[in-house]
Order: structure tokens, then C-alpha cells, then sequence
């Protein structure tokens, strides 16, 4: 064994080969830090929305993100009937905006200040960022649905920090160090994550 590898191993077992158990699963993804979303869209009138930790951009040419909605959820068919959408990225002071959109009810919106953007979708006040999109594709992915959107609109709000999810609990950048910043010798090319 090379002196240190050891560092590199995992800390709780060897890796399984055999059926995946859902509660190891959640525990080991769990390690993996995301970011937070409340995806949007009106129907009839009615705003609709999910929180959504399974977000992320797709393609640069063309603009498309990716996100997944449960199977279960009420609100991605009014979504997906609509065929619009919008993403509300929501900073740390929006802890109980998801903790609201992460449960089911239909009076989601009753206490928010939102806007509706122009395809209609609502979009939530103080967020980080917004999008709006119009749904491209739908997968089908075991428990959830991969929906790939194009954007057609978007904007940043104010850079206060974004709220994130990790090891089951909600947590955020603020109060550490300022941005990362790439070494000068790193390439930062079209292709590059800088």
C-alpha cells in the first residue's frame, strides 16, 4: 500500500457490490452538498410549486437545466401541463420558504412576496437567482422524473449566501472565508467550471 492511500479509503466499510440499501444510500449522497430551488408555474391562476435539491445546470448550448421531481408530486403535473416554468434559488434567509415547499399543501404561496415572471411562473422575492424555462424532455428515473427545461429568461439577485442541504440538514457558505478563487496558473477556458 503507498504510505497515506489509507486517507483515501472509505471510513465505513468497504465498498458494497450487492443490492444498494436505501437508508446507506440517502447517509452516503448525503455527503454530497446541494444547493436548494423552489420550482414554479401557474395553472388556471394558481401557483404551484416544490422545493428541489436535484438541480443543476445541463448545457451551455443550448441553455437547459436539469431537475427532478418525485413521482408523488402534486405539483409537477400542473408543471408539466403548463409546460413553463420558473426556479427560485433561495439564499440561507429562505430556510422556511423550502421547509414550506417541501411538504404538501396548497396554500404555499398565501404568506410569500412573488411575482409572476413573463411565461407566468411565479417568482419569489429575495432569491439568489431566477429562471424561467419551457419543458424540453421528461425521463423516467426510478422513483423520481428527469426533467430537462430550456431557460429562456434569467436573473441574479443579491449575492448574500445560498442555502444548501448536507448530511440530512440545512447549512450555508455565510461566515466562512470569501470566494475561491482558481490558482493563476489553472486554466480557466470555455470549457473550464472558473
Amino acid at each position: 500500500m503507498t504510505p497515506g492511500a489509507s486517507a483515501a479509503l472509505p471510513r465505513d466499510g468497504q465498498l458494497s457490490a450487492g443490492p444498494v440499501d436505501a437508508s446507506r444510500f440517502r447517509r452516503v449522497l448525503g455527503e454530497f452538498c446541494t444547493g436548494v430551488v423552489v420550482i414554479t408555474a401557474q395553472a388556471g391562476g394558481q401557483p404551484v410549486g416544490f422545493a428541489c435539491q436535484s438541480f443543476s445546470s445541463l448545457s451551455l448550448d443550448p441553455p437547459l437545466v436539469l431537475f427532478c421531481p418525485a413521482r408523488t408530486s402534486r405539483s409537477w403535473p400542473v408543471i408539466a401541463q403548463a409546460g413553463r416554468f420558473g426556479v427560485n434559488v433561495l439564499s440561507a434567509e429562505q430556510r422556511g420558504i423550502s421547509s414550506v415547499f417541501g411538504r404538501p399543501g396548497r396554500e404555499k404561496f398565501a404568506a410569500l412576496d412573488w411575482a409572476p415572471s413573463p411565461n407566468g411562473a411565479p417568482l419569489l422575492a429575495h432569491a439568489l437567482a431566477w429562471l424561467e424555462g419551457t419543458v424540453e424532455t421528461v425521463h423516467e428515473a426510478g422513483d423520481h422524473l428527469v426533467v430537462v427545461g430550456r431557460v429562456d429568461g434569467l436573473a441574479a439577485g443579491a449575492g448574500t449566501s445560498p442555502l444548501l442541504f448536507h448530511r440530512g440538514h440545512y447549512t450555508t457558505t455565510a461566515g466562512q472565508p470569501g470566494p475561491w478563487l482558481p490558482h493563476p496558473g489553472l486554466w480557466a477556458g470555455p470549457d473550464s467550471w472558473f
